[in-house]
């Protein structure tokens, strides 16, 4: 595969930041993510990921090995190094995924699609409890910044606060319509509505 069709994937452009910076072995680059707090922002939960996602760099010609090292009391490891197609895709995926909303597919839209479904006290419990979650997260992002940290270090801090900023809001509004009664559905209004609008 060339680097021009190198697919690009959030991990894929984190772990190339991280090589530009310096070569490094993946164990430091997981280690790095979740030092920097961007295991918010990729899915670091299993080493694997990191490891297969460099193959896949690897592959592509984004990356490569740059060599061994020991640690004390460590196995050897192998350290990669950005190449410079890797440079010039890295900058290109940057430059196109900020201007241009990309299809993302989160769970949480998908369910509320199906919320009739449920009862909706069900429901009202239920999106309590993801604002209660959602106001936590928010609460560690606004905790993490070391003070004096420049802005240009905090932007995707700012904006993942941002969204849940207003997701709370939006919750709030749903849950108080659920508790009030101005939103809710039964089996009836359900069968009218597929009788109406359904094809």
């Amino acid at each position: 595969m060339s680097s021009a069709s190198a697919r690009r994937s959030p991990l894929a452009m984190v772990l190339l930041a991280l090589l530009v910076e310096a070569p490094m072995h993946p164990y430091r680059m997981q280690q790095m993510i979740r030092e920097r707090g961007q295991d918010q922002l990729v899915n670091v939960a299993q080493r694997n990921s990191v490891y297969q996602a460099l193959d896949r760099l690897v592959r592509d010609g984004l990356a490569r090995p740059g060599g061994t090292a020991r640690a004390a009391g460590r196995p050897e490891r192998t350290r990669y190094e950005i190449t410079d197609e890797g440079r010039q895709t890295w900058h290109r995926w940057l430059t196109d995924a900020l201007p241009a909303p990309a299809r993302e597919f989160p769970e949480f839209p998908a369910a509320l699609a199906f919320i009739a479904a449920l009862a909706p006290q069900e429901v009202r419990g239920l999106l309590e409890q993801r604002a209660t979650a959602q106001r936590e997260r928010l609460a560690a992002i606004e905790a993490q910044a070391p003070p004096g940290l420049p802005r240009i270090f905090l932007v995707e801090d700012e904006y993942r606060a941002a969204m849940l900023r207003a997701e709370i809001t939006w919750l709030g509004s749903v849950v108080a319509d659920l508790a009030a009664g101005r939103l809710t559905w039964d089996l009836a209004l359900i069968s009218e509505t597929l009788a109406e609008f359904g094809q």
